[in-house]
């Protein structure tokens, strides 16, 4: 009986050892090694929360995410040497004339709609742009679109040219070229039907509608042009072939997520971050990754305010040097109305607000603001919108249809 109760002791030190030496091996720090697959940053102007996801294989149940809550004053983790941000307000200047039948008599009531955009709450186009912007005390980057003064006559596009340049905001060329066969004379031979991008037309015929674009902006007043943006971002390998033999040394005609955009270009071009080529500098306009993982182009009347604080937030973590939104003389305005959509004009408001309080971090610039610098860094990761933010555009954009 002894000797059975002695086994069984034994048999239990034995059991206790092996238990110890286990747990010790377990705990032990010096022989933890854990490999950190997921990490995540998320910034307020108070607070960083680092989510570090660590496991050991073997052991990955007993480590679970672990979050970690430190201020930015006295934060243990380094902070990054960063320079700001630039942020290009963009704006796409249009006047269209809701067909191509009667644009005579169309034309007067339409530019009024186009360049003021008058109701009985103010005038929501190209004014209230610009009152929205000088009160936050930033400037923006116009594409104005000129042809329509072929056919109209130049004091229409001064009139543009005037309300932008009296504010010393940067104006710049567009082009649409579906106002060529509407053109007397035409701008060159063969001009027949509508072409509605620019890449249905030869490099040759580019250069010839880019020039008179030029020309018309010059004769209206302003003859600084160093920009171009094609209508509809329709670019391609002649368009800058056009523009290198023009001299005019900027381009932001690359669009990521629309296929007509460098139509030829995208086996050979990246479409995301700024590059060089045939001698021009092109920033793309950005395009961010929202709360489902989907590419999302950084429009004001495509995206929720939030969106765009946080892709530009990210942008700003991420190191990212250039980021360009977009907008247009009419995105304040109701669909085919006079009436300013309130939703738009608040996300517009907004945005200038954010930007305007994010000195040192952000910086609103221009395309006569020198340099810009081209392939000075890795590109960095495409910046993010919060899940929470995407279903807010989603609600915006149900009620904007209820409400009409």
């Amino acid at each position: 009986m002894s000797q059975t109760r002695s086994s069984s002791e034994r048999r239990i030190c034995q059991i206790k050892r092996q238990r110890t030496r286990c747990l010790e091996k377990f705990y032990r720090p010096r022989s933890l090694k854990f490999n950190v697959t997921s990490t995540s940053i998320e910034s307020s102007p108070r607070l960083t929360l680092v989510t570090i996801a660590t496991y050991t294989p073997g052991y990955a149940s007993k480590f679970p995410v672990l979050p970690i809550r430190t201020s930015h004053a006295g934060s243990s983790l380094p902070a990054p040497t960063s320079i700001p941000v630039k942020i290009y307000l963009t704006f796409d200047v249009e006047v269209w004339c809701g067909g191509w039948k009667d644009l005579d008599a169309r034309f007067p009531s339409h530019f009024e709609r186009y360049v003021y955009g008058r109701s009985r709450k103010g005038e929501y186009a190209l004014p209230k742009t610009l009152d929205i912007l000088d009160r936050h005390g930033l400037k923006g980057v116009f594409f104005v679109e000129p042809l329509f003064a072929a056919r109209f006559g130049i004091e229409p596009l001064a009139t543009i040219v005037d309300l932008i340049g009296a504010r010393n905001h940067d104006i710049e060329l567009h082009l649409h070229p579906e106002w060529a066969d509407e053109i007397q004379p035409l701008p060159f031979p063969g001009v027949t039907g509508k072409r509605q991008h620019l890449w249905h037309y030869s490099c040759d015929e580019q250069t010839a509608l880019i020039a008179l674009g030029r020309s018309l902006l010059a004769q209206a007043g302003c003859d600084t042009i160093k920009a171009f943006r094609a209508g509809s971002f329709a670019c391609n390998h002649d368009t800058y072939r056009a523009l290198r033999k023009l001299g005019i040394s900027i381009d932001s005609s690359l669009h990521a997520v629309l296929p007509d955009s460098g139509i030829d270009l995208r086996k050979q071009l990246g479409f995301f971050h700024p590059l060089e080529f045939e001698e021009v500098r092109i920033l793309p306009l950005t395009v961010f990754r929202d709360g489902f993982g989907q590419l999302r182009p950084a429009q004001i009347g495509a995206c929720s305010f939030a969106e765009l604080r946080d892709a530009i937030e990210t942008a700003a973590d991420n190191q990212t040097e250039h980021f360009v939104v977009l907008s247009h003389n009419f995105e304040m305005l109701k669909q085919g109305r006079s009436e300013p959509d309130a939703l738009v004009v608040s996300r517009f408001e907004r945005l200038c607000a954010f930007l305007a309080e994010q000195q040192g971090r952000i910086e609103v610039s221009t395309l006569s603001d020198p340099p810009i610098r081209i392939g000075t860094q890795s590109h960095p990761p495409l910046a993010r919108a919060g899940f929470a933010a995407t279903i807010r555009r989603h609600g915006e954009q149900a009620i904007r249809r209820f409400l009409g």
